[in-house]
């Protein structure tokens, strides 16, 4: 089973921005023990800040791979872009994010991907991860 995470913009500064709602764990170290927890998962994460290489990576994979992991990030909230793509590929997808966006600024209750996705989870922390990966493992394979 080959599944991709993929993380939006200003993820690559998980462990060192607000640790109040994002945490100490970088997700380099985190990934690292996603590959411990989850062996028979073959795992791969991909980080960028640009919307268009994010688009580009689920047109890659989104027709081969079993499962994709996305945390859009801000991106969430914006792209419709980004929706197009997830809606265009036959991949599934499991939207996840760290905090709880209902609880946060009003813009980031509406997500344009989440109609596009299989599944959302909110606000559990880097453990949303896990329970996307879970799901997979229980429910599909």
């Amino acid at each position: 089973m080959k599944i991709l995470i993929i993380n939006g913009p200003n993820l690559n500064l998980l462990g060192k921005r607000e640790p109040e709602i994002y945490g100490n764990t970088s997700f380099q170290d985190f990934y690292l023990e996603l590959q411990v927890e989850f062996p028979q998962i073959e795992l791969q994460y991909y980080q960028s800040n640009v919307e268009g290489q994010l688009i580009d990576k689920l047109h890659e994979v989104g027709f081969e791979w079993d499962g994709i992991v996305l945390n859009a990030g801000a991106y969430t909230h914006t792209s419709l872009a980004l929706a197009d793509a997830i809606a265009g590929i036959t991949t599934p997808v499991i939207e996840v994010h760290i905090s709880n966006v209902f609880a946060r600024e009003k813009i980031r209750h509406h997500s344009f991907i989440a109609p596009h996705c299989i599944g959302s989870i909110s606000g559990l922390g880097l453990q949303s991860y896990k329970l996307a990966l879970r799901y997979w493992l229980d429910c599909v394979h």
